[in-house]
């Protein structure tokens, strides 16, 4: 029997600021979170883009010093939306340790600066021998799915544990891979997310691909351009998004407030190139999602694009939204306030859709003056409009040819 699932709580840390009343006020005035990159060894010679997505603000963790020794920065993020989320729901802390809630959550590669500390101290040694001088703990601060375990570690969550590292569709497949868990009775609940932290190596590698953004190296707010004439690509950000995603009865029983519903979840490949996106496969993936929802696209209202702003990339979203939901329901492309959050992306924005689902407005794609005649074919929202939205599509792609589609409604 599939059973009905919905969202409890959520939260995020962005760009634009940490929970909703700061995350709101940013979409609604049009705040930018781009900034210039910080100065490293990496700049000059080898970097041409010099934007990055930051989180730039004070944030207090008070985390006790048994949980911070194995924790980085990512790490950190990701604690501290995990801990606001457990806060919301109100689960009590029986559950939480009971086996019934688990966890979904991801990073792209664990800590990248972490990483790097490990290759300065060992590549840099005379005498190799030397090596035990790596902190004991490094590893646990790197590994792919520090994010998760660190939860689990905190909070004493003993269900399931999934960490995701699907490069930018990271935390749309923890939010589905958790709704899984719930529908088919794995679990009765699961927290869903992910998180990425600030390094020059993030964008040193899309760099080299030259997909990162560098014609607005002096005007960091005016990048990233989803969908625009004159996008040049992608700014690398960081951040964290979580949800608490419940089984519905079980939610409705304890008397839970329920944000919305999640009624589809999809997920396929392209089977073909590793880097380039493609139509047939992310068209696929929109149309398995409404299959899986059981419902028409054109009770959908919103979507809330991937749209990195790759020349590209955005063409090929336009084309397959347009394809599969036609002119219909209004498409923003949240990445224009903040940057590619990475593994993060997918539940900063469905954060950021719940929050507009909330409050019946739809932001605007920050910085999408003059739409590409060739991502022409849908519905772009270029000022802020009051609409009730009730369905929700997230999109998400990542390298290796992976797509995903989350779809959420709101319950009256």
């Amino acid at each position: 029997m599939e059973r009905r699932v919905v969202i409890t709580a959520c939260s995020a840390i962005t760009p634009i600021g940490h929970g909703k009343d700061k995350i709101v006020e940013s979409l609604q005035k049009g705040v930018s979170g781009v900034k210039p990159l910080r100065e490293d060894e990496l700049i000059g010679r080898y970097i041409h883009s010099r934007v990055y997505g930051t989180v730039d603000y004070p944030i207090d963790y008070d985390f006790q010093r048994q949980y911070r020794k194995t924790m980085a920065p990512c790490t950190y993020y990701a604690c501290q939306v995990a801990r606001e989320v457990l806060e919301q729901s109100g689960l009590s802390r029986e559950f939480i340790t009971s086996g019934k809630l688990g966890v979904a959550f991801g990073s792209i590669h664990g800590s990248p600066s972490t990483q790097r500390e490990i290759y300065r101290t060992f590549f840099g040694m005379a005498d190799k021998s030397a090596y035990s001088t790596i902190g004991a703990v490094d590893y646990l601060k790197s590994m792919v799915h520090t994010t998760a375990v660190n939860i689990t570690k905190m909070f004493g969550i003993t269900g399931r544990v999934i960490s995701s590292c699907t490069a930018c569709t990271t935390s749309s497949q923890s939010l589905g891979y958790g709704y899984e868990a719930i529908k088919f009775g794995m679990q009765e609940a699961m927290l869903c997310g992910g998180a990425d932290e600030y390094d020059t190596l993030t964008v040193a590698v899309f760099d080299n691909l030259l997909a990162c953004s560098t014609a607005f190296n002096n005007e960091p707010q005016r990048t990233p351009r989803p969908f625009d004439k004159l996008r040049d690509g992608l700014v690398a950000a960081e951040g964290a998004g979580a949800l608490m995603l419940e089984e519905y009865e079980f939610a409705k029983k304890r008397g839970a407030t329920i944000l919305a519903e999640v009624i589809g979840f999809a997920c396929n490949n392209n089977g073909g190139d590793l880097i380039l996106p493609n139509l047939g496969g992310i068209t696929n993936t929109l149309k398995l999602g409404l299959a899986n929802a059981k419902i028409a696209a054109s009770e959908v209202d919103f979507i809330s694009a991937h749209a990195t702003a790759t020349k590209m990339g955005d063409i090929i979203e336009a084309q397959a939204i347009g394809s599969v939901f036609g002119d219909h329901p209004y498409v923003v492309g949240l990445k224009g306030y903040m940057g590619h959050t990475m593994a993060a992306c997918g539940s900063i924005e469905a954060t950021l859709a719940l929050y507009m689902m909330q409050d019946g407005f739809i932001a605007p794609t920050l910085n999408l003056e003059e739409i590409d005649e060739r991502c022409a074919m849908i519905r772009h929202v270029q000022k802020i409009i009051e609409h009730p939205v009730k369905t929700a599509v997230i999109q998400n792609f990542a390298f290796g040819g992976v797509n995903t589609i989350l779809l959420l409604q709101k319950i009256s």
